[in-house]
């Protein structure tokens, strides 16, 4: 691996076990045995090249999935399967969530890192509707994105907020599912005068 790859390898491990903001650019030389100079040739700063490595972390993530997921596409047998996967994964994944609500608690101290993170929203919302219907990602739109992207985001968020927080009392894979088809079937009823508190009950 040359100088960029051997960078990003070691911004990944740096993100894993300090977080965005404990990391500094000698923390990723150390990391990765290149230099200060490297970073800003490759990259252009250090933020620009934590965001980076985030993002190719999210993309592992993602790709751990590529096997398949049981169950059709858009059924809850399908989201149930991805959130069996996820929490399967919660211990080699947590360190990599909570860097991203580091981030996002960070307020105005690091402008730049939430900026680069939020422009990378569409393509993680993009990778989830495509993992939970089957679409492929490039038959997505922007209004895919922005309103099953979002519900789907916001789920798996804070699915794993709950598990950082407090594991003992986080949903399980099936709780989980069986509140998304209570929520969903008390959708339906409300159309009929029911409600989603009765769904299910």
């Amino acid at each position: 691996m040359g100088h960029k790859e051997d960078l990003l390898e070691g911004a990944k491990k740096c993100l894993v076990e300090n977080g965005f903001v404990r990391t500094t650019a000698r923390d990723i030389v150390g990391a990765s045995g290149t230099n200060l100079a490297s970073i800003g040739y490759h990259y252009g700063s250090k933020d620009a090249l934590l965001t980076q490595a985030f993002i190719a972390l999210m993309q592992e993530w993602g790709e751990s999935f590529e096997g398949g997921l049981a169950g059709e596409g858009g059924s809850l047998e399908r989201f149930r399967a991805l959130w069996e996967g996820v929490l399967a994964k919660r211990e080699a994944s947590a360190p990599v969530w909570a860097a991203s609500m580091e981030v996002a608690l960070s307020g105005e101290r690091l402008p730049q890192l939430r900026g680069m993170l939020a422009a990378s929203q569409a393509e993680g919302r993009r990778g989830l509707i495509s993992l939970l219907t089957g679409t492929p990602e490039e038959e997505l739109t922007e209004r895919d994105e922005r309103t099953l992207g979002a519900v789907c985001q916001a789920l798996l968020n804070g699915l794993m907020i709950q598990w950082l927080l407090d594991p003992g009392s986080a949903a399980s894979a099936e709780e989980f599912t069986e509140g998304l088809r209570r929520i969903a079937e008390g959708l339906t009823a409300a159309g009929r005068g029911g409600s989603v508190a009765e769904a299910g009950a």
